[in-house]
């Protein structure tokens, strides 16, 4: 048997509890849950004794100095990612960093310099790319199955679903609102779908209409008060090989769903829509949607995240989520703020 990882886990917030710590848990003597650190040094206490994580520190720096780790999630505000990232690398731990990566593509090139300096995995948490729809879509699409794909629509859009806990709307801790929340994932799995092209130019608008004033909330009630991020974001995406990417990302929208994340994509000898999986194609002198009639079910994609990555650790693969490819997501991000602050154009180099 492999020798056990030590872990640990900076920030013990939600996605820590839901996501990274019970994926930790599945995995059992492969690896050991050794600390945590959160600034809310009780709340680490309390996840630590639920957990059953051996110590608890108030800052990350003093368990990544006193504990022997091999890897290590961050699962901070935003804002954290960067600086966490960079500290873990250089104590020499593999790390699994939640999404965004950062808040600049400058941060996020950091992060990837340390990760090459220090020898180390570094990955992203973009558990999307791990659900069942998506990995079917794209063993269609690498197969040749739509062609080449030239135009993609990305929706991750919500009628009233403002996060009412927690710092989503904190532009400071987290550096903007559903572009970098929900938007991110789609936008990544869209990207991924498609080979992961290099982005050369973005228009964006961003607006906070709902947001700033009272009203329904159907992820509990938000502070309307202090809301300080978009709560809508429209953008064009246009990519070196000449393909675009149409994308709508909401908080707050009045709109006729509760919820929609979905990738739509054009290719020359067909499409996909990937959330429900639906491929659609010119076949025999007729038009014909193909459905998957069983496909195998992956329960807790988060939690086969963070069992991909401690594979990865192992050295058994390479982390499906690369350093570099987060570095051209967070091209992206960025123009998408960057336009809509100029109201024109980005170029990216």
């Amino acid at each position: 048997m492999a020798r056990q990882l030590r872990i640990g886990i900076i920030g013990v917030g939600g996605i820590a509890q839901y996501a990274h710590i019970p994926g930790y848990k599945e995995l059992g003597d492969e690896v050991e849950l050794v600390a945590c650190a959160d600034v809310n040094v009780e709340r680490a206490r309390q996840v630590a004794a639920t957990y059953g994580i051996a110590r608890a520190y108030e800052e990350y720096r003093e368990m990544l100095e006193r504990e022997e780790l091999d890897a290590v999630s961050i699962c901070t505000p935003n804002k954290f990612h960067a600086p966490a990232t960079i500290a873990a690398l250089e104590a020499g731990c593999h790390v699994l960093c939640e999404k965004p990566p950062a808040l600049s593509v400058a941060e996020a090139r950091a992060m990837v310099e340390a990760a090459a300096r220090a020898g180390k995995v570094l990955t992203f948490g973009l558990h999307y790319r791990f659900t069942t729809e998506v990995q079917a879509a794209k063993r269609a699409i690498d197969g040749g199955e739509i062609g080449h794909v030239y135009a993609a629509r990305v929706d991750a859009i919500r009628r009233r679903g403002i996060p009412g806990w927690g710092v989503f709307t904190n532009k400071e801790l987290q550096g903007g609102g559903p572009v970098i929340d929900i938007g991110v994932h789609m936008l990544d799995t869209c990207l991924y779908l498609m080979g992961y092209p290099k982005p050369v130019q973005v228009l964006a608008k961003t607006y906070q209409e709902i947001g700033t004033r009272p009203g329904v909330g159907a992820l509990g009630q938000w502070d309307w008060e202090n809301f300080q991020v978009e709560d809508l974001a429209m953008a064009m995406i246009k990519l070196e090989n000449g393909a675009t990417i149409l994308l709508e990302t909401s908080f707050a929208q009045n709109i006729d769903v509760m919820e929609r994340m979905n990738v739509r994509l054009s290719g020359r000898e067909g499409g996909v829509n990937v959330f429900p999986l639906k491929i659609s194609k010119e076949m025999h002198g007729g038009l014909y949607d193909i459905t998957p009639a069983w496909l195998p079910k992956v329960e807790h994609p988060h939690r086969e995240e963070v069992k991909h990555f401690v594979a990865a650790c192992r050295g058994e693969h390479e982390p499906m989520v690369t350093a570099e490819e987060a570095v051209r997501l967070q091209q992206v991000l960025d123009a998408i703020y960057q336009s809509a602050e100029k109201d024109d154009i980005v170029y990216l180099d």
